[in-house]
């Protein structure tokens, strides 16, 4: 497998894991205000993704790949909110453990990780093309 082709797999890979990336964070920001629906219940716990390098032996690169999306286990905070349905007898409810700063910022990071990747496979195509152009008029 020529040095182009391999460079749009990794690339490839790249796209995908960041697209999960950005899928997960959205999924906690949209949730960052949900909480139980019972008192004393769980709020939305805010999730994490990690990610695994894998050997692609076809074209002998290193990709990467989605490894896990699991749970944030840090402890929720709690609000005073005693007219709200998920308030405990003392009118506290536990509120989602997401900050909404982080997951911004996690967005941006994958975002532009997406977009350097996005380059990667343009450029990579744009090689191609003239490889192909070049071989055309031998």
């Amino acid at each position: 497998m020529d040095a182009l082709t391999a460079a749009l797999k990794v690339a490839a890979s790249g796209l995908g894991a960041q697209s999960e990336r950005l899928r997960v964070v959205s999924e906690n920001l949209a949730n960052a205000q949900s909480t139980g629906t019972t008192p004393g219940s769980d709020p939305y716990r805010r999730k994490t993704i990690s990610f695994v390098s894998e050997l692609d032996r076809t074209s002998g690169s290193s990709t990467v790949a989605v490894n896990s999306i699991d749970r944030d286990p840090s402890d929720f905070p709690v609000e005073f909110q005693p007219g709200n349905e998920a308030a405990d007898d003392k009118g506290y409810v536990k509120m989602p453990n997401v900050n909404v700063l982080i997951e911004m910022a996690d967005m941006t990071e994958a975002n532009r990780s997406y977009e350097a990747n996005l380059q990667v496979v343009k450029q990579a195509r744009d090689l191609i093309s003239m490889t192909i152009d070049l071989m055309r008029n031998q």
